[in-house]
């Protein structure tokens, strides 16, 4: 019987877009293509199967180690499963391979109990579901495995799927989920050393949005390990997203000027201000369409509404905070997922907390900074100006 090993990917909420669905499953289709292309000697294929992909090697079974590990943190995949196809259709032969491939399975595993369960996508086969789970089950429990059958709480499921082929499978892994990475158009991305803009980053990137980061660099004030710190968290981020773009953009004349001429309790929300006009005019010179930051509401006096509120009218675009309802805990969480963690944690501060005042203002009102930058303006634009125009792009 012609029978290999094969991997069934599993897309999740891509199955719900009704009229652009094939526009989805084609850039998903496409990045794991790009993604298994170095390992790919042309024996590898990846292809449709009524709802979900198929990655097989055409002349034998799949070598999962090869593949995995480079399709594992691809945006929009929900699943894995390690399953064995057939061609086989008729229902003596798919009883023999269920028999063979579950036994195979439960070797060395403490199992005491089991259930079938088939989806049957072509309706033109001659048996029901029911009817090929009785039939495939009872030759399980009659193979002196010593096993039960459980219809409500088994040890193990066997799932059989009747497609063009058929595909027996009992384990499954978890895919990352969300989109497929750039589906949802570009955002700029204002990243610091901390622990919640490469969260943020990830968040956005994980609902399809194509991110290109923007660092502000304050030399002597912050050492260029900081700048190392930041280029790493960007290497991390691009293992779910292929590649990051990064601008580091030179701030140290911005920081200098605004100190002399704002208050200390205000000087943060200028520094956050300016930092979104400069990320706004990078906005549009990569067409991106929004920006994203890793505001959690309420975590310091800059991220109270007023003072969301206060920053945020610097810029026209829309601004997305993936952070903006969780608290430290979850953030902390999400960057051990990520492994940008025990980069963030590195003690090289960023070029805001060394200005931040002792007591800053977190009831600011938004006329009365706007009113106090427009008077700023004459000064600050050419520093604007020059920051943008000596970015460098990594």
């Amino acid at each position: 019987m012609d029978i290999k090993k094969v991997l069934l990917v599993k897309y999740g909420e891509i199955s719900l877009r009704k009229g652009n669905r094939a526009h989805f499953e084609h850039q998903l289709l496409d990045a794991i293509r790009f993604n298994l292309k170095e390992v790919n000697d042309g024996s590898l294929r990846v292809s449709r199967e009524q709802g979900r992909f198929l990655i097989e090697n055409t002349s034998g079974d799949l070598d999962f180690d090869l593949v995995l590990p480079r399709i594992r943190h691809i945006f929009g995949i929900a699943g894995f499963c390690y399953a064995v196809k057939t061609k086989a259709r008729d229902i003596s032969q798919l009883r023999h391979i269920g028999r063979e491939f579950f036994g195979e399975y439960i070797k060395g595993k403490a199992v005491e109990s089991f259930k079938l369960e088939t989806k049957r996508s072509d309706k033109n086969y001659p048996m029901s579901s029911t009817e090929i789970s009785s039939q495939i089950g009872e030759e399980i429990w009659e193979a002196g495995f010593g096993l039960r059958v459980d219809l409500h709480k088994p040890d193990v499921i066997l799932w059989v799927e009747i497609r063009n082929d058929v595909y027996f499978y009992v384990d499954s892994e978890s895919g990352e989920g969300g989109l497929p990475y750039g589906s949802s158009g570009k955002g700029i991305l204002l990243l610091s050393g901390g622990l919640d803009s490469p969260v943020a980053g990830y968040l956005a990137a994980r609902r399809g949005v194509e991110i290109i980061a923007v660092y502000f660099h304050s030399p002597p004030f912050v050492s260029e390990r900081a700048a190392d710190k930041v280029h790493d968290l960007t290497q991390e981020l691009a293992k779910f997203t292929g590649g990051v773009k990064l601008y580091t953009v030179p701030f140290t004349e911005i920081q200098l000027f605004l100190k002399d001429n704002v208050s200390a309790q205000k000087l943060t929300l200028f520094l956050k201000r300016a930092m979104l006009h400069i990320a706004s005019r990078l906005a549009q010179k990569e067409n991106a369409l929004c920006l994203v930051t890793g505001d959690s509401i309420g975590q310091v006096a800059s991220q109270t509404i007023h003072s969301l509120a206060a920053v945020e009218s610097a810029t026209n675009l829309p601004i997305l905070r993936p952070l903006s309802a969780m608290d430290k805990q979850s953030i902390i969480a999400i960057a051990r997922k990520i492994n940008t963690y025990e980069i963030s944690i590195r003690p090289y501060e960023d070029c805001c907390t060394i200005f931040v005042a002792k007591h800053p203002e977190n009831k600011p009102s938004t006329e009365a900074i706007e009113k106090l930058e427009q008077r700023l303006m004459e000064g600050l634009s050419p520093l604007l100006d020059n920051a943008i125009a000596t970015a460098e792009l990594n």
